[in-house]
């Protein structure tokens, strides 16, 4: 098992949003970045990802499984782009924010510290496990 992050706007999609789907999941589509991409390609299912608040939350808010390896993204003709489903699994009973994260030096390397614009990106299982014991789980 492989362990990821999934950035979202909440004003777009939330955690609510997804919570809501149940175990159908829901399509991570909309995705327009080659790197992102190519990391839902490595994707397996049953991997499992936190959900990110972006924007004003900046935070972990959720966990979520991957339900579908990568597929073509349904909102676009063009083959280039494909995308996983993922249904929620599990709220964070604290979010954990971006701050927090920064504030650790065993989270420095992180992609979310590094490189904060790419929705879509690989955690560490020892980040992973260290997030969740975080948020309260």
């Amino acid at each position: 098992m492989r362990f990821w992050l999934f950035k979202s706007e909440p004003s777009t999609w939330s955690w609510e949003d997804q919570v809501a789907k149940g175990d159908a999941g829901e399509e991570w589509d909309g995705v327009r970045n080659y790197q992102a991409r190519n990391f839902m390609r490595e994707m397996a299912v049953g991997d499992r990802g936190f959900f990110y608040h972006s924007q004003k939350e900046k935070a972990v808010v959720g966990i979520v499984e991957v339900i579908a390896e990568a597929h073509p993204d349904s909102t676009t003709d063009d083959d280039r782009w494909e995308c996983v489903d993922i249904k929620a699994i599990e709220s964070l009973p604290t979010p954990v924010s971006l701050d927090q994260i920064k504030a650790r030096e065993d989270l420095s390397e992180m992609v979310l510290v590094n490189n904060s614009r790419l929705s879509v990106q690989p955690v560490t299982e020892a980040a992973f496990k260290t997030i969740c014991a975080m948020g309260g789980l």
